[in-house]
């Protein structure tokens, strides 16, 4: 019996044939790409396909990609190459996501065993692009058509986890000179009050407690109540808080532009709605700022915060930062530096300025060179390190309610999150997944605290 040869690298890996039975969903990026990523394998799902453990078992991977920073569209590229089998073959391969759309057919010419290529508003397709790969045609869809896709996917199964995404709002019109989310992602389109509050309603009945809300810039939300009235997303906030078995709400992303004095009084008037904010900044230059398009100034941030403040005096605030932007000169970073350590943020997100292709900022004069942006973004972080060490270290002695999320390394250790989005560790064995507990916290970490079962919450 002859023994097959070893793949060369330099031979093409061939595809199982047919249709395939069982699939692997991989999403990078943000939280709407892991909403995306689990309605696909919920619509797989709903296909018949079977989940795998694991790209190395499945006979589609779908890599659901994100385009906001350089490295994380060149993992795409790396991640493709690693898919081909020891035995010669490879799984049918979908890319999916924000890079899809940016590249498009580039995609299949630069990685040719790439057999579909679906951009972010037209995932709901993906059941016919299979069935095209399958029979050899070209399998592209990177329309952004004005229609909603949510109508197209399935119903929502029981959750994994008590806690879920749901995405209300997608697009945005900001066009921030930075970012590449307008181009892939369209302009901002608000999904309708009833399909939110229905799929809202699913999620709860099977078992979810808590629920994001998630969109580019989810606080530009906007509709219309069954009664006729034109809402805001304060407006969806108390609907969804009505909800009997939901226990508690989140939001990101947010702009400071669509923070209404609505939503600021929701924080107020709304038990469920917890007690934290995302809102970007991106820089404490108020010149940097109008060079990102902003439209937003150091001064009405830091305004919008301390009517956030007053409204919920225990709110924890977040944010992102962008060191290195084209221009930047020292006194800019300064600037960003003093601003964090004036506002004193619970935790935050820091990145150094990424170019991407055919974003105003790209063809900019003065970029700034890697090292300066290493040293930089080395100092925001230790800064920003420094500010959440002490945000946590404020809970050790405090009795605060957690939801258990999931299961802990230990036998009969649960991780719960607090309303301020902090994870704790307890040993809770007699309580489950979804449950509401006390717990006394007793010793806190740099990303996780540690806590003592106190008492469980009447539902």
């Amino acid at each position: 019996m002859n023994r097959p040869l070893l793949p060369s690298k330099h031979v093409p890996a061939v595809r199982i044939s047919g249709t395939p039975a069982t699939f692997h969903v991989k999403s990078f990026g943000c939280q709407m790409n892991v909403y995306d990523g689990e309605r696909m394998a919920e619509m797989l799902g709903a296909q018949g396909m079977t989940a795998a453990t694991g790209a190395d078992s499945a006979d589609l991977v779908v890599l659901n990609t994100c385009h906001i920073r350089e490295k994380a569209a060149e993992k795409v590229y790396s991640d493709i190459g690693r898919l081909r089998r020891e035995d010669g073959t490879r799984p049918m391969i979908a890319v999916a996501g924000c890079v899809a759309q940016a590249e498009g057919s580039e995609i299949s010419r630069r990685a040719p065993s790439v057999d579909i290529v679906v951009g972010p508003q037209a995932y709901h397709n993906l059941p016919a692009l299979i069935g095209k790969a399958v029979r050899g045609e070209v399998a592209l869809d990177t329309d952004m058509p004005a229609a909603s896709k949510f109508g197209s996917l399935p119903d929502r199964p029981k959750q994994p986890r008590p806690m879920a995404f749901l995405t209300i709002q997608e697009g945005c019109d900001k066009f921030c000179t930075y970012c590449v989310v307008p181009y892939t992602r369209g302009a901002e389109i608000s999904r309708p009050w009833s399909a939110i509050l229905d799929e809202a309603q699913a999620l709860v009945d099977g078992g979810v407690r808590e629920i994001t809300l998630l969109g580019q810039n989810v606080n530009a939300w906007q509709g219309t109540d069954p009664a006729g009235r034109t809402q805001g997303f304060d407006g969806l906030i108390r609907a969804l808080a009505a909800l009997p078995d939901l226990a508690r709400i989140r939001y990101t992303t947010s702009h400071p532009n669509d923070m209404t004095e609505g939503l600021i009084a929701a924080h107020a008037e709304v038990p469920k709605l917890m007690p934290f904010l995302h809102l970007p900044v991106q820089s404490g230059s108020d010149r940097i700022l109008k060079a990102m398009n902003r439209n937003h100034s150091v001064e009405s941030y830091l305004a919008i915060l301390e009517k956030v403040r007053a409204a919920r005096p225990d709110i924890a605030l977040s944010g992102d930062f962008i060191v290195g932007f084209p221009g930047e000169t020292d006194a800019d970073f300064e600037a960003t530096m003093a601003l964090v350590r004036d506002v004193g943020y619970a935790m935050a997100y820091s990145f150094k300025y990424s170019a991407r292709p055919g974003t105003p900022a790209a063809d900019m004069a003065d970029h700034i060179p890697a090292t300066v942006m290493d040293a930089r973004l080395q100092r925001l972080q230790a800064q920003l390190n420094a500010d959440q060490i002490a945000f946590n270290s404020r809970a050790v002695g405090q009795c605060v309610p957690i939801l258990l999320e999931r299961e802990g390394r230990y036998p009969g250790q649960r991780i719960g999150k607090t309303p301020w989005l902090q994870s704790v560790h307890v040993t809770a064995p007699d309580y489950a997944l979804g449950d509401m507990i006390d717990v006394d916290i007793t010793a806190t970490g740099p990303n996780s605290l540690a806590g003592d079962l106190k008492k469980r919450i009447a539902a």
